[in-house]
Parts: C-alpha cells; sequence; structure tokens
C-alpha cells in the first residue's frame, strides 16, 4: 500500500503542470520504448490445434528516477515525501491508450490468430534492481479472431487479469533488454461459439501463457512542470 501511495505522490508532480500558480521550470527524464517478439500458448483445444501463436509485444514508459523525484520533491505532499525518497524510480505508462500485444500469428498448421490487448491499470512490486526483476498483476482486454479448420471460427473478447513476471537487463544507459512471462486468465469463452457463449474449461479459452523478449530504447524528454 505504501509503494501505491508514493507512486500516487509522484503523478501528482507530474500533474501540478496543470495547476494553476504551480512554479514552471522544465524537466528531462528518459522515455523508455520497448518491442518485440511475443509467442503465445492458449490453453485448451486451441493450443491442442496448434501450440504456438506469435505476436508483437509493446511497451511505452517515462521513466523518473530517484534524482529527479529528490530535485522536485517540495511538489510531493509532506506525509508522502519520506516514501518517495525510499524510491529508486517511478514509471508512468499510457497503457490506457497503447496496446499491450498484438497477436499476429497467421495460419501455420489448421489455426490463426490476429487481435490485440490492452492492460488499463496494474500494480507492480520491484523485487530487485539490477537486473530489474518486477512481479505485477494487471487488468486486461483483449480480443482476438481465432480461426481454425478444425475448431470453427471464435471472435474472443473477454476481460481477464494476469500475473507476470519481468527481467529488465541494461546493455548500456539508452539500451536495455527484459524477458518475461505473463499468465492472462479470462472468463471463459467456448471455442468456436459467440462472445456471449461460455462452458466447460476443456472447450474454452480460459488461459494464454505469453512468453516475450523486448528490445529497448530510451531517449530523453523535456517537459515544463
Amino acid at each position: 500500500m505504501k509503494h501505491a501511495a508514493a507512486t500516487i505522490a509522484s503523478a501528482l508532480l507530474l500533474l501540478t503542470a496543470a495547476i494553476p500558480g504551480a512554479r514552471a521550470g522544465e524537466v528531462t527524464v528518459p522515455v523508455d520504448v520497448g518491442v518485440g517478439p511475443a509467442f503465445h500458448f492458449v490453453t485448451g483445444p486451441i493450443q491442442d490445434a496448434q501450440l504456438v501463436h506469435y505476436g508483437l509485444k509493446l511497451s511505452v514508459a517515462a521513466i523518473i528516477d530517484k534524482a529527479t523525484l529528490e530535485a522536485n520533491k517540495g511538489r510531493i505532499p509532506k506525509n508522502y515525501r519520506g516514501m518517495v525518497s525510499k524510491l529508486a524510480e517511478v514509471r508512468f505508462s499510457p497503457s490506457i491508450f497503447i496496446p499491450d500485444t498484438l497477436f499476429i500469428s497467421p495460419k501455420i498448421d489448421d489455426t490463426q490468430m490476429w487481435g490485440i490487448s490492452w492492460t488499463p491499470i496494474g500494480l507492480g512490486l520491484t523485487l530487485a534492481n539490477v537486473p530489474r526483476v518486477r512481479l505485477g498483476a494487471d487488468l486486461r482486454l483483449t480480443y482476438a479472431f481465432i480461426g481454425s479448420d478444425r475448431l470453427g471460427d471464435t471472435h474472443f473478447l473477454r476481460p481477464g487479469i494476469d500475473l507476470n513476471l519481468d527481467v529488465e537487463i541494461p546493455i548500456t544507459d539508452s539500451f536495455l533488454v527484459s524477458l518475461g512471462w505473463t499468465s492472462q486468465f479470462y472468463v471463459p469463452q467456448t471455442v468456436g461459439g459467440g462472445i456471449l457463449d461460455t462452458g466447460p474449461f476443456e472447450d474454452t479459452v480460459w488461459h494464454i501463457g505469453q512468453a516475450y523478449l523486448l528490445l529497448h530504447f530510451r531517449f530523453p524528454y523535456t517537459t515544463n512542470l
């Protein structure tokens, strides 16, 4: 809970740009853009038809490091400053606008998968800093067209939650590599059925496992606070 409060407090630091009378000043922060391949394992009959489906993993985040937090601590409410001082960094991602995953998997055996997935809200806990090891949980919304010669067509549209583990390794200050695993759990949807159809787990899509590798590129971004 303390980590969540500190993150909110740091967000307030950025939001002061919109408050009349707030002291203006330029702040430069790194923006991290990550992109790389993803491999999906759709538990159940889809995986029986084809083991792996391919895709693209995306991430965009502004990185606010400890030095920037300290330099602007006067903007953070006094009761949160102690919490913020213990953070190595804070990350903000406009993930409600930018998809987390694109499913791009042409038919190889007899099944194809095309779609998009967002994670509008998430929480995370950093277990180590170098390399950065993060354990997280996100709310998720996914649409995917799954076409199968054997099982019929499925327009998969479901909310869900996921649990994820990510390891980020710095190569240079501006180039990093991360790899991880995400287990996505959904309200079951019957394979070959309609969007509102559900049924026994063995006949549905209810879990998608995702393994990924991301290449991260960082560049400075200057804004007025």
